[in-house]
């Protein structure tokens, strides 16, 4: 494993930085998930045990199948802290792996979470529309939740081509819809508003995070606002790979049920403190999600359009 040698992150951003990262997509991102990178698995819920295993390859082989596993080399493009592609690894996908962010923070935690899992796996900061890695380095491109951070999404999708192996395969998951991201916001939005009003009731005041730590939320969430530059229909995504030279592409959906419940269940998680989370209430929402989600796949998949889910996946080839 190598260590990464850039700059050591920012944990959190000023409020000038802030205003800056405004006009500056990508200053954003980096101070964002910078600020967010040594929370950011407990806020998503994000493990590196079988929950996760078997939801990452679940994913996977929903929209690339399992034809040419285990890969022996993968990439991770905006890796954050290493969700999508540790867990591949552990789910026997691929053997080698390496993670590149944008953000130094988000690379150095998951270069610690692949230590910590005994994975073979080297880290770069590099920006998706100029990947640090010479032609044909690998059999597997994947990310997950990244292309609607990119200002330019095709020529992302250029250099992953470059990069990827004739023949190579990406895979792209977690990326919102333009409607999904609509309806998803709105409930985010309106779910925070209650919660930070209902706890200021007195019989309520155990629930009610400092309101420094709900300023900073705030803040974070501003940036949030900044990073978040697409949305995408199905069709024009698949548009967007064809353009840049993939082939066999195609796009899945996934997420209705589960991301109406979803995003407001993560909302108000994220607004109470920590300790009010009981196991009981943590197992509750896992298993509402699991419930929702397979009502997601083996009924309303079948009967609504792809471009209500939230959630799409993207899979494409390199020309061999």
């Amino acid at each position: 494993m190598t260590d990464v040698t850039d700059p050591a992150p920012n944990p959190h951003a000023t409020a000038e930085e802030v205003k800056a990262a405004w006009a500056d997509p990508k200053l954003a991102n980096v101070l964002y998930h910078d600020w967010e990178a040594g929370t950011y698995d407990e806020k998503w819920s994000i493990s590196y045990d079988e929950r996760c295993i078997s939801y990452a390859t679940d994913v996977f082989n929903a929209v690339a199948g399992e034809d040419g596993q285990p890969y022996p080399t993968a990439m991770e493009l905006g890796s954050g802290t290493g969700f999508f592609l540790l867990n591949l690894m552990q789910g026997g996908v691929v053997k080698k792996g390496s993670v590149t962010d944008l953000s130094p923070g988000m690379v150095q935690v998951a270069l610690r979470n692949a230590e910590s899992l005994g994975l073979d796996v080297d880290g770069r900061v590099a920006d998706a529309e100029r990947i640090p890695y010479p032609d044909n380095s690998f059999d597997l491109v994947v990310g997950h939740a990244v292309l609607h951070h990119i200002p330019d999404v095709q020529a992302a999708f250029r250099e992953v081509l470059r990069v990827l192996k004739p023949g190579g395969r990406f895979v792209f998951a977690g990326e919102p819809t333009k409607i999904g991201n609509a309806y998803a916001r709105r409930l985010g939005q309106l779910t925070w508003f209650l919660t930070t009003k209902v706890t200021k009731l007195p019989a309520l005041a155990g629930w009610r995070r400092p309101q420094e730590e709900l300023d900073e939320s705030s803040r974070a969430a501003a940036l949030e606002a900044v990073v978040d530059i697409h949305t995408f229909d199905p069709s024009e995504l698949e548009g967007l790979a064809r353009g840049a030279g993939a082939q066999d592409v195609h796009a899945v959906t996934e997420e209705f049920a589960a991301a109406l419940a979803g995003w407001p269940i993560r909302t108000f998680e994220a607004a109470v403190p920590q300790e009010k989370l009981t196991v009981a209430w943590r197992l509750f929402a896992y298993r509402l999600w699991i419930q929702l989600s397979a009502l997601d796949k083996n009924v309303l998949s079948k009967v609504l359009p792809r471009n209500l889910f939230y959630n799409v996946m993207i899979t494409g080839t390199k020309r061999s």
